[in-house]
């Protein structure tokens, strides 16, 4: 004799799970701050001068007159003679 079975089948939930990333929250436009530059445009020429300077070969460094072939040094450079003539320029990292 055949018997027939009844496939169980499962109820599907009606609910739905909370994801567990939630969005942030947007800050209130009071508390956003407008973006200014750091650096003028004048303290960036002065890097841009010190940086071709280096590539062609002729800058040198204060201390031991040797030539400046890193790239960071150059720009370092060009910020601190943009600090000495006054423009607008954050002050550099203090050593430890």
């Amino acid at each position: 004799m055949a018997t027939t079975r009844k496939k169980a089948t499962r109820k599907k939930s009606t609910t739905r799970k909370k994801s567990t990333t939630r969005k942030k929250a947007a800050a209130p436009k009071a508390a956003r701050k407008k973006s200014t530059r750091k650096y003028s445009p004048a303290a960036s020429e002065n890097v841009r001068e010190e940086m071709d300077a280096m590539k062609a070969g002729k800058l040198r460094s204060g201390g031991s007159g040797k030539k400046v072939t890193s790239r960071k040094q150059a720009i370092a450079i060009g910020l601190s003679e943009a600090r000495r003539a006054g423009k607008k320029v954050p002050k550099g990292k203090k050593k430890s």
